[in-house]
């Protein structure tokens, strides 16, 4: 069984970035990432960080504000988007007040969103694209495939399944409500709900290639969306590992992001 190691592919992603950066500063050009957030959830501080850490890999500045509320958060996405010295901006989700969400990414202007959020089209979702390398890098083929995505949120499922129907492929989009014993009819799964042990191994067909994209926090400890009994089979074509699948791709592919927003600033 192949394992879908997300964490060697940005590797060497990474040294390729750090040198466009490099050139960027000689060009007297200083790529500098903001990150939004309004808690210390532990999911949300592991990616903060995770961002943190690979600025500092590439050379790129990250600064973090933590804001009380939506109304901070509004104000602190005005006010940077009028910033010249920033060149890309997150808002870390899921935020407090859910039902602002679409509200507040909205307010990010085009080319300042490096996530992909605020469907303006500039960039892609970074966890869609990232999906998408992982896939690629390992040369899984989704054509003439039977592919489902589980969960349709705004991170991962939603932009994933709008970047995978306008490239012809035959996509499902299930929720935590759906059927899920359909499943096993289908090649390629990707799964992003956030729910642990949703995704059973009885679900799965042998040669099923998995792509666990769920992040929860459970008594502390951070956990995708398959039952630990799905890792345990031996017939599976692909799956990812339980740390180190799509995030360390994502991270990496937001980053092109900035680099991309501050060529063109």
């Amino acid at each position: 069984m192949k394992i879908l190691d997300g964490k060697e592919l940005a590797e060497f992603i990474k040294e390729r970035q750090a040198y466009e950066v490099r050139v960027l500063k000689a060009e007297k050009k200083k790529p500098k990432l903001l990150i939004i957030r309004d808690s210390d959830n532990p999911v949300i501080m592991k990616y903060v960080n995770l961002k943190i850490g690979y600025g500092e890999d590439i050379g790129i500045a990250v600064d973090e504000i933590c804001a009380k509320n939506s109304e901070d958060i509004a104000e602190i996405i005005k006010s940077a988007n009028k910033n010249p010295e920033i060149n890309g901006i997150i808002l870390q989700l899921p935020i407090k007040d859910k039902e602002k969400t679409d509200e507040l990414t909205a307010l990010i202007t085009p080319k300042k969103d490096v996530d992909g959020l605020s469907g303006s089209g500039n960039y892609d979702s970074a966890t869609a694209t990232a999906i998408n390398w992982l896939l690629a890098g390992y040369d899984v083929k989704l054509e003439n495939k039977k592919i489902a995505i589980v969960g349709r949120g705004k991170l991962v499922g939603a932009p994933l399944y709008k970047m995978w129907t306008n490239s012809g492929l035959n996509v499902e989009l299930f929720h935590r409500g759906s059927d899920l014993t359909k499943l096993a009819e289908c090649d390629i799964i990707v799964t992003a709900t956030g729910s642990p042990n949703l995704i059973l191994s009885e679900y799965l067909k042998p040669g099923a290639v998995i792509v666990d994209a769920g992040t929860a926090s459970e008594k502390g400890i951070l956990k995708g969306d398959l039952a630990e009994e799905v890792r345990e089979r031996k017939d599976l074509s692909a799956i990812t590992p339980k740390l180190g699948g799509v995030g360390p791709l994502t991270v990496t592919c937001l980053f092109d992001h900035v680099i991309q927003s501050t060529k063109k600033s």
